[in-house]
């Protein structure tokens, strides 16, 4: 197959923080032999502090993009079949929206031009914990982001699935969605 003919398949994975996302992209690129995008967010407010503002949220979705398009141009040079990108801008935009009630032009331009071939959602039925990171302990509303971000899953086109159960069943989930592309 010619480098410039190959195509990996992009297989996000998103939910609400807490719910293993970081960990079952990094177990489905081992499974698979391929590559995955990390999440920028958690980089940067390492390196900046916990306490961002709404322009923080720009540059962090700036880096996220930096990082996805940057995986997917490893994964064409060595011709590997998948990219598991940790979050994406549906991400960046269900948080700009929940905190600061708008959204970057930015955002909502390349959630219209970016392409995937498969979304895993994340549930919460997994404990959360603190990781001095993350901001949203109460179930209420973990639940309501995960309903946010299941609507939005609903009303596009590309393919989803569900990940929800114990560790090992949540990796079997992950696995055969992304062996039945």
């Amino acid at each position: 197959m010619n480098i410039l003919q190959h195509h990996p398949k992009k297989i996000v994975i998103i939910g609400p923080e807490s719910t293993g996302k970081s960990t079952l992209t990094k177990q489905l690129a081992t499974y698979f032999k391929s590559n995955f995008c990390d999440e920028y967010a958690r980089n940067y407010l390492c390196a900046n502090g916990t306490k961002y503002t709404y322009a923080d949220l720009l540059i962090i979705a700036k880096g996220q993009i930096h990082n996805e398009d940057t995986a997917v141009q490893i994964a064409v040079k060595n011709q590997l079949p998948f990219t598991f990108i940790d979050t994406d801008m549906q991400v960046m935009k269900v948080w700009c929206e929940y905190v600061f009630n708008q959204c970057h032009t930015y955002i909502l331009e390349q959630i219209a031009t970016r392409t995937y071939d498969l979304y895993l959602l994340c549930n919460t039925d997994l404990p959360w914990v603190s990781d001095g990171l993350r901001e949203y302990p109460d179930e209420k509303v973990r639940q309501t982001l995960y309903a946010i971000y299941k609507d939005i899953l609903v009303q596009q086109a590309i393919p989803f699935v569900e990940i929800k159960g114990q560790k090992a069943e949540r990796l079997a989930t992950a696995i055969a969605a992304v062996a039945a592309l």
